[in-house]
This record gives C-alpha cells, structure tokens and sequence, in this order.
C-alpha cells in the first residue's frame, strides 16, 4: 500500500539531527525517536528535544506494531541511568522533558523505582523543566504506579494504543479496561497532574471506532490526546489497513475538544505520543491545577 501525500516526509540530515544524536552517544542513552523510528525525528532534534527511552533498548513484549527490540531477559537496572538522564536534560537546557520506557515485565516493580530515580534527578539538576512521563501499564501494580506519581509528574501519560475489537491482535498483553483504570487511578489519586494518552489509526479499525474511545478516555478523566497514522516498521509487523485523511484527522480533533471536552487532542497523520509535547505548557497555564 503506498503512502498517500501528507505521509511524505523528507529524510533527517545529519546536520538537523547531529548534536542531540552525538550528545545521546556521548552519555550512552536511549531514545524512543530512535528506537521507534519516528518520522519526526529531524523535526525534533534540530529543535534540540528528544523523548528519552530508559530501561532500554530491549522491551519484554513484543507488540507486532512496535520496532523497538524484544528481549525477556532478566535484566539488571543501570544505576548511572537516572543521573546520566538529568545531565542530557541539563546540557540541553530542556524546559519540558519527556520520559518513557519499554516494558520490563521482569522487574517486580516494571521499572517504577527508575522512573523516580530519573525524576529526582532532573529536578536536582533542572529545577524548572516540567516533566512528562510516558509509562507502562506496569502490569496493573498500582503500588508501583503510586510510588511514581509521588515523583510528582506534571504529566503522566499512558497510551491506549488501539480500539478494543483489536486489543488481542495489536496489543497482546494489553489490556483495555487495565489502561484506562490506570489513567483514572492517576487522575483521582493525584488530581494536579494532567493526564494523557494516545491511540494509532489505520490498523483496522473504523472511525466510530476511534470516537468510541475518545469518549472512553474522557469518561476517565484523560485531559490531553494525540491520534497518528500507523506506519508499519517493517514486513514482520502489522501492515497498515487503511490510510487516515487529514480530513479525518480534523474530525477527531473536534469531535474530541468541542463535543468531548479535552484540553486538547493533538490529531494528524504524524502525531505521535511525544510530538510537541512542550505545547504542554501552554495547557498549564491555560488550565492551571
């Protein structure tokens, strides 16, 4: 199936992505832009922001829509991770950060006591970044998802990733009911935080479909939505089923801020997870908590 127009993106040169790239070499870290094979790298890195993946690279799940590595291997944290993380943050003078991880299943915590230790260090070192973080589902331990919105997150963000009808084929062990716990577990429990995920489009799914879930996550208390184009990785994984129209896309954003009520849901064919996620700001001082 071949990409439509609005799907074409010019490579990154190395001249756009250069010193982030070098900067993540120089303090060995990970980062999903990398990992994941986003289309908006350049943009991104040339505008000196980056989506840091920790626990990584190797993820215990193997999600046949994800390029990220599978490895189910028991696996030691890094402990120089967190302060490595807080010094890239520094060195890049970020004022909004986003921080996810693969899955590591493996842990007894899935990786929540790093998540904290990444947080105190960038507020150790960048007392005014606000931080974003894009978390697992960590196996539905709420204890662990305590101990990480203590971290005090201004953003915690969890994706719902696709409709239900197609959960067991795209998300295999996901769980749509568990995700969206989650998200309202994050929104009662500590009510300051905003709250976020996002979904792909294009895997099978219908429109109504889409919509279905908009008004999922906003009866649990979801502030903010990013909807994107699916686009396989490669020929061992999903294969896109449909092509979203911009126009589409449009019509989600509306249905979602001016029927639904989202501070905002951020809905094009490139969106991702963490694109201009510092536009987060804005939000806050728009809605302040």
């Amino acid at each position: 199936m071949l990409k439509p127009d609005w799907l074409r993106v010019k490579a990154p040169q190395r001249e756009r992505i250069g010193a982030v790239a070098d900067l993540l070499v120089d303090l060995k870290l990970n980062t999903v832009c990398q990992e994941a094979s986003c289309p908006n790298i350049g943009e991104c890195f040339a505008g000196g922001t980056a989506t840091f993946l920790i626990m990584g690279p190797g993820c215990t799940r193997a999600c046949p829509y994800c390029d990220i590595d599978f490895d189910k291997s028991v696996r030691a944290l890094d402990p120089t991770e967190p302060e490595r993380l807080g010094e890239a943050v520094a060195r890049m003078g970020l004022s909004h950060v986003v921080i996810t991880s693969v899955n590591r299943d493996d842990l007894d915590d899935g990786g929540a006591s790093q998540f904290v230790a990444c947080i105190a260090e960038v507020r150790r070192r960048s007392p005014g970044t606000t931080i974003e973080l894009l978390i697992p589902d960590f196996c539905g331990n709420w204890q662990a998802l305590a101990a990480v919105m203590e971290g005090a997150p201004e953003v915690l963000n969890h994706n719902i990733e696709t409709v239900p009808r197609l959960y067991r084929q795209v998300r295999p062990q996901g769980m749509y009911g568990r995700s969206l716990e989650l998200l309202q577990r994050v929104r009662h429990g500590w009510p300051r935080t905003y709250t976020k995920s996002g979904l792909m489009v294009g895997l099978g799914e219908t429109d109504a479909e889409v919509v279905a879930v908009l008004g999922d996550l906003r009866a649990h208390w979801v502030d903010i939505v990013t909807i994107g184009q699916y686009l396989s990785p490669g020929p061992r994984h999903l294969q896109v089923q449909r092509f979203v129209t911009p126009g589409q896309f449009d019509g989600f954003k509306a249905t979602g801020e001016e029927e639904l009520g989202f501070l905002q849901v951020v809905s094009s064919p490139l969106t991702r997870s963490s694109y201009h996620a510092g536009e987060v700001q804005r939000l806050m001082r728009q809605h302040p908590r």
